[in-house]
């Protein structure tokens, strides 16, 4: 996938246009998001092309485009900065997740507010091993109580920012928002999902989302 992967077409459709479908289908449906404001970041120098996307997607709350980082967790904190200071609650969304539905956006912004965070995610189902020197298999770990993370993740937005200050300054590094709450002492619940939630990453997950958007095509 040489193209950016939020511009990646699935049926016709960049991966970025269902995820902001989704968002503007929650908000009109929900008067309380239709105050709120979305922040897309971008690789440097496709803002443009973000735009008419966003257009395209006819979502009808602002919508602020912003060049990302190097990685995830510096586009996160980019976007933080710009994000208005009267948003309580803030989600952060992977657009490689195409299949999260507004449902589910509502669900985590509502858990969250009971706690300093909440995200969506999967019970494991498979068995699972810890594999050392190479394909060694050194142990099998107990799966009950463990959950697979995805997006989208709804925080409060004064302690969402404090954790990616504190990570600035300490240089921690993490693969999700949730992980820095955490290091922080803080609470995140999870909000149950399910593996039509998926995360495009290879060739042959994209095959998969194509199976899956011919039986749900988006408008």
């Amino acid at each position: 996938m040489d193209t950016p992967k939020a511009f990646t077409l699935l049926a016709g459709r960049s991966l970025l246009y269902y995820s902001l479908r989704a968002v503007a289908a929650l908000a009109a449906s929900d008067d309380t998001v239709m105050t709120a404001e979305a922040v897309v970041t971008v690789p440097a120098g496709m803002e443009k092309r973000a735009r008419g996307e966003v257009e395209r997607a006819r979502v009808e709350i602002p919508v602020k485009l912003v060049a990302g980082g190097t990685e995830r967790q510096d586009s996160v904190r980019i976007a933080l900065g710009i994000t208005s200071a009267e948003s309580e609650i803030v989600v952060v969304h992977d657009a490689a997740r195409p299949f999260a539905t507004p449902t589910l956006f509502r669900a985590c912004i509502e858990a969250a507010a009971g706690a300093d965070g909440a995200i969506a995610a999967v019970a494991v189902a498979d068995t699972l091993k810890r594999v050392e020197e190479g394909h060694a298999i050194a142990a099998t770990v107990a799966r009950a109580d463990l959950w697979q993370a995805q997006t989208p993740q709804a925080f409060r937005r004064d302690r969402l920012i404090a954790a990616h200050e504190r990570a600035l300054a300490e240089r921690w590094a993490a693969t999700d928002d949730a992980e820095l709450i955490e290091r922080m002492g803080g609470r995140v619940d999870v909000v149950e999902s399910s593996a039509g939630n998926l995360k495009i990453t290879t060739p042959a997950d994209l095959e998969i989302a194509e199976a899956l958007a011919a039986r749900s095509p988006v408008a």
